[in-house]
């Protein structure tokens, strides 16, 4: 495929000017990968278009939220028709009861839930809420997972932190960061050293169940279960941050997959059907302290803006019509591409661990089998650039970092798996790479 990215490169430029990288959002500057990043103008179904009009297969779908493909004729319609009643209202609506009863009919651990503008806001909101059940302040993060920008929690997180080789952010206090005992995930032997340690001053524990920002890491067997037996047994919440797999592993999410009843939940992407929107959630004694009937304030004037409400409600009502073939032929796909490009990466010789959890999935360029962050660290960051750019060229968009899940949707076909295979072969055909 040839691309001319003169247009794109001339946006870029002018982005720059007003922009910090031109960007606003890290991982978008294409740093990790190399190349340009084509500037976007449209999109449908599984495909994007940029500014040069070349076309491309995209495996990243917004960073999740786009699980019925972009520009579904059931979302675009809710959005016109919630558009033409007003954009924002700053007052109370219908329309946010009737999403969230989709929501907490779908995860049964949510009683109550308030609506947010984005994942950053539902766990810092989680956070604070929970040392108000139990007032000791510390709280557990599991390394590797991204919990959004707040300053407690740029504490060895992942996502763009491990794109850029950061081990936290400049700006955090350590005041703030000193709260936080970053664990490494599926390891319960560095929780109960944890929890024995700081006794009974741990709050909560966070984590993403299936971690989609150090790249996809499944849990091992018996991790979730135990993170949930040790905080009860200790009188400390477990907070699940299913920003990533809500809705998508599931209807239910993670929880549904796993069988376990977290005690506040983080959800975000897909209940906004590609607009901002977010939410936090659980049992209704520790929802219910929150402002007006609590003590802990938390505020929003967009939150359960109308048109995220429309977007979320258009996609929720349709995964709960067709869940049991949504989510069989997500899984059915995403196994076929997982096994093609690992396939591919063998045939040509090159180390690839593939790792998948359901319409998730990431190949890391590294020989060890990657079950936590420092595993995920041993990955070959630019032989994954090379690959990425060598797919890009081919008309294939990946994740730009090695260290971000790929998602699939509903819009991807098997012709779409079959091109994306034989793109794959071709790349790594392009590459020398030492093991």
């Amino acid at each position: 495929m040839s691309r001319e990215l003169s247009r794109s490169k001339r946006l870029q430029q002018r982005a720059e000017q007003y922009l910090p990288g031109g960007v606003n959002s890290p991982v978008r500057a294409f740093r990790a990968v190399g190349g340009d990043p084509p500037f976007l103008v449209r999109a449908e179904g599984a495909y994007l278009w940029d500014a040069d009009g070349n076309r491309y297969l995209d495996y990243f779908g917004s960073w999740g939220p786009m699980i019925l493909g972009h520009a579904h004729p059931l979302v675009v319609e809710a959005i016109q028709q919630a558009a033409q009643r007003s954009a924002s209202f700053g007052a109370s609506t219908a329309a946010e009861a009737d999403l969230a009863e989709l929501v907490i009919s779908a995860l049964p651990s949510m009683e109550k839930m308030r609506f947010v503008s984005s994942g950053t806001e539902a766990t810092m909101s989680a956070i604070r809420v929970g040392p108000r059940v139990y007032q000791p302040p510390v709280r557990d993060q599991v390394e590797g997972c991204y919990h959004g920008h707040s300053d407690g929690l740029l504490v060895k997180a992942g996502s763009g932190l491990a794109t850029f080789g950061l081990a936290g952010s400049a700006g955090v206090p350590q005041e703030i960061a000193h709260w936080t005992l970053p664990l490494p995930f599926n390891d319960l032997a560095a929780v109960e050293e944890a929890f024995a340690k700081h006794q009974d001053d741990i709050a909560c524990v966070i984590v993403e169940p299936v971690v989609g920002n150090m790249g996809c890491v499944p849990p091992s067997r018996g991790y979730l279960e135990g993170l949930r037996r040790i905080t009860q047994e200790r009188g400390s919440l477990l907070i699940f941050d299913e920003v990533m797999t809500g809705f998508r592993l599931a209807l239910g999410g993670a929880q549904e997959i796993f069988g376990i009843d977290a005690d506040l939940t983080c959800l975000g992407k897909i209940i906004g059907g590609g607009l901002p929107c977010a939410a936090f959630g659980g049992k209704a004694r520790m929802m219910n302290l929150l402002a007006p009937l609590g003590p802990v304030y938390q505020a929003g004037t967009l939150s359960g803006n109308p048109l995220a409400m429309a977007a979320g409600t258009a996609t929720l009502r349709y995964l709960a019509a067709h869940k049991a073939e949504v989510y069989a032929g997500l899984d059915k796909i995403t196994a076929t591409v997982a096994k093609g490009i690992a396939a591919a990466a063998q045939d040509a010789g090159i180390g690839v661990q593939t790792n998948r959890a359901g319409s998730m999935v990431t190949w890391f360029f590294t020989g060890t089998p990657v079950t936590d962050f420092a595993t995920a660290a041993t990955s070959d960051t630019e032989a994954f650039g090379r690959f990425h750019r060598a797919m890009l060229d081919q008309g294939v968009w990946l994740p730009p970092s090695q260290f971000e899940a790929a998602f699939l949707g509903t819009a991807h076909t098997t012709a779409d798996i079959d091109f994306t295979v034989e793109a794959a072969r071709k790349a790594f055909a392009s590459m020398h790479v030492t093991q």
